[in-house]
């Protein structure tokens, strides 16, 4: 009966969309009959907010005129542009859509778009960790809380449009935007992405912000995979996203796929992206991205071959698609082509209910960012975001000790801020390098003195600078604001005295050293490439020198990469990887070190000892490559666990939808602590047609010091299949003896049995089932 009741629901929520879809794009088609030329047009372009205000911060009614009297589709990155009251932000938005409102043709709204990585790109705004630690704890629904947080908050502003997630896969560990992505493994990007989108869209796109996947297809090293992996894993994120969380904008990537552009290539964007997903939304394209296609001479051309291809919008001010009319009158422009760039951005905003009768375009209410709520939020993530990769017994950090705090990240807010943050975007993009603690972001040394025992005494000095010379390398790729020389070659100043004799002899009177390395916002982020991996500057030789003290030291790393610190990791009584953990970043740190928190996060990379720029996995092998340190999956704990009674049943049939798998985990040690427990599907023989090793699920468990639960997942069949094309894409589900794994890791399998899938194949186009889920 409950299964009918809940199939009765399904139907009259599917009914009900379908109508709203119906209705929407009666809409859209009556509004666009309506609309003249110079408007649809400039429904497909975009600009910048503050080029209609003056000095006064007034809206100028003649800038407007002269700019956009037939109303525009988009404004970019409206909250970064000037450091600026939430509240005076808001009331320029509203100024600016009344004027397009109630001065344009057809009175059309506009979307006002921002970066939403780590919060609102805008200053007060909560920085939550950067997207590659807050991977690492495989804790999606607090992934959501905090995009929930942050769609509430920027909807207040005006916002209704993220560019965000960045949901590449990214598999090459030199790649200098890795620190946005959620990492190496498909599907735990595709989890996180997914959940990013539901706490951003609230199930309801006329209350929430926007979600746009990003960068479609393979940035960051994926663009060159064989179609099977390109489709299994690459695009896996953005299918999720699109299919499951119901995310409706997309943005390529600025590399090439088979040799053609992505802003410009038909393959990915209308025979993958609307064909074979199904998608109805809308593509925009990443800044300047139009104007980088190569072998095409003119705006006109580069439109043209974009517009046709599949790609809706010209970011960030429509250079190239201002041509368009001239396109269409030349026949270079397919009209086709023309009317669903336009439709596609139209049916966004009814989407978004810019149109409804109450429209939800800002709040009327005081704006108040950064609340109590929302630093915990942070502070949360950031605790499960750091990564204990090795501990020879020093913490948590015990008793009377004199702690010697050093290092160019123990003093200095970028250690805590990725890239795409309020103070990271502004310093980088804007050469401003003052008044940045917008909201205040605790650092290393302020947190460990807030939250210190008694007992503990701590003395600080910087010892070494980041960097003694400019280790950017100029390079044109990206976004073209960054191709300025002198955007990149710059070197953050700390505003502190490096004196390594004084840090060195403040070492030797210490207990224990904690060292704080790493990379800032000029040492990794878009178009910010270096020339290794190894630690900046001249910081692995001052961590030499404070290991010849003979004091333990244990070494806090941070930054959006991995780190080769190979050669003096194993000398260190602890290593941690902190990357860049927002702006409770500082707290976090210091209440693991002290032992207030138990480290509870998993690598969501593969951490090479060696240079590495190329593609690496843990799922290419089941074997650990040598050139890893630790492996996907890996993290230390205060206390132990021990794994048992796995349940798996021997047989399953094709033509079934699930099945139910079972284990017990007990927190064997002394302190309450979480461990993420991991679910891998392996196949037992090499023709099976998956990878020798997959994530195929996770479950984080709260555990008391003695306490054992047992854990039960549901995997779906669908999930021991595969992708193929022989002319026609589908996903099969074939018979076959696989092996389910439970791990610590992806190379500390605890437990393990064989489940035979017995039947006819199953052939269907798209899967409908993509995740485990843990039964509660």
């Amino acid at each position: 009966m409950r299964k009918k009741i809940l199939l009765m629901c399904a139907s009259i929520a599917l009914v009900s969309c379908n109508n709203q879809t119906i209705l929407i794009n009666q809409q859209v088609d009556a509004l666009y009959d309506r609309m003249s030329q110079e408007e649809r047009i400039n429904q497909l372009r975009s600009g910048y907010m503050d080029d209609l205000f003056d000095e006064q911060g007034n809206l100028d009614t003649v800038k407007c005129k002269e700019l956009i009297p037939f109303g525009i589709g988009h404004f970019s990155q409206y909250a970064s542009q000037k450091p600026l009251d939430a509240n005076i932000l808001r009331d320029r938005v509203a100024a600016v859509q009344d004027w397009l409102i109630h001065h344009t043709p057809n009175g059309i709204p506009a979307l006002f778009h921002e970066e939403v990585l780590s919060g609102v790109n805008t200053k007060d705004a909560t920085i939550y960790p950067q997207q590659i630690g807050q991977a690492c704890s495989f804790n999606p629904e607090l992934a959501e809380r905090k995009t929930l947080q942050t769609g509430i908050d920027m909807r207040k502003m005006g916002g209704v449009l993220s560019l965000s997630p960045m949901v590449d896969v990214c598999r090459n560990p030199s790649f200098n935007r890795l620190e946005e992505s959620y990492g190496e493994d498909g599907y735990l990007s595709a989890v996180m992405g997914t959940a990013f989108v539901k706490g951003l869209q609230q199930g309801d796109l006329t209350k929430g912000v926007g979600a746009c996947s990003k960068h479609y297809l393979g940035y960051g090293g994926g663009g060159d995979a064989k179609e099977k992996e390109m489709m299994e894993e690459i695009l896996l994120p953005h299918e999720t996203m699109i299919r499951l969380a119901g995310s409706k904008a997309l943005m390529p990537g600025y590399h090439a796929v088979h040799g053609t552009n992505c802003v410009a290539n038909h393959e990915i964007l209308t025979d993958i992206l609307r064909g074979y997903l199904g998608f109805d939304g809308m593509v925009v394209s990443d800044y300047t991205a139009i104007d980088q296609i190569p072998g095409l001479d003119t705006p006109l051309q580069k439109a043209t071959a974009a517009i046709n291809a599949g790609n809706d919008v010209d970011f960030p001010h429509g250079a190239n698609y201002k041509f368009l009319q001239e396109g269409l009158d030349k026949g270079m422009v397919k009209s086709e082509a023309f009317e669903r760039a336009v439709k596609d951005v139209l049916r966004h905003k009814y989407r978004q209910g810019l149109f409804d009768k109450n429209a939800y375009l800002y709040s009327k209410d005081p704006i108040q960012l950064d609340s109590k709520e929302e630093r915990q939020t942070a502070y949360d993530i950031a605790t499960q975001s750091v990564v204990l990769l090795e501990n020879k017994g020093i913490l948590p950090l015990r008793g009377k000790q004199n702690i010697f705090v050093t290092g160019p990240n123990a003093n200095t807010m970028w250690a805590m801020c990725g890239d795409y943050s309020f103070p990271a975007m502004t310093y980088f993009w804007k050469k401003v390098t003052e008044d940045l603690d917008h909201p205040h972001i605790v650092k290393l040394l302020e947190g460990m003195k807030d939250r210190k025992p008694a007992g503990i005494n701590i003395s600080y000095s910087r010892g070494c600078d980041w960097t003694d010379t400019i280790e950017t390398k100029y390079a044109v790729s990206g976004d073209e604001r960054a191709w300025e020389y002198e955007v990149l070659h710059r070197k953050v100043d700390s505003g502190e005295k490096a004196d390594e004799t004084e840090a060195l002899a403040m070492a030797k009177e210490a207990d224990v050293i904690i060292a704080a390395v790493g990379e800032n916002v000029m040492l990794c982020g878009e178009n910010r490439d270096r020339q290794g991996l190894c630690l900046p500057g001249h910081q692995e030789q001052y961590v030499e020198r404070l290991l010849a003290t003979g004091k333990p030291v244990v070494l806090v790393v941070f930054g959006g990469r991995a780190q080769v610190i190979s050669n003096i990791a194993n000398r260190c009584a602890a290593v941690i990887q902190a990357w860049y953990p927002g702006e409770e970043g500082g707290h976090a740190v210091a209440d693991i070190l002290y032992g207030n928190v138990s480290p509870s996060a998993k690598l969501s990379v593969s951490y090479p000892n060696v240079e590495l720029n190329e593609p690496i996995c843990y799922n290419y092998s089941a074997k650990q490559d040598s050139r890893v340190a630790w492996p996907f999956g890996y993290g230390l704990s205060y206390t132990t666990f021990d794994y048992s009674n796995l349940e798996v049943p021997t047989e399953v049939k094709t033509s079934d939808e699930s099945l139910h798998i079972a284990f017990e985990v007990a927190n064997t040690g002394k302190m309450d602590a979480d461990e993420i427990a991991q679910v891998y599907l392996s196949p037992t023989q090499e023709n099976q047609n998956i990878r020798p090793i997959q994530l195929q699920g996770f479950a984080r468990i709260s555990l008391k010091a003695g306490e054992r639960k047992k854990v039960k997942v549901k995997l779906y069949t669908e999930q021991f299949g595969y992708y193929s094309n022989n002319g026609k894409r589908q996903w099969n589900i074939a018979p076959g003896t696989f092996t389910v794994k439970i791990g610590a890791s992806s190379q500390d399998i605890k437990l393990q049995k064989n489940i035979t899938v017995k039947g006819d194949i199953v052939v269907k186009p798209l899967r409908d089932f993509y995740f485990s889920e843990v039964i509660k």
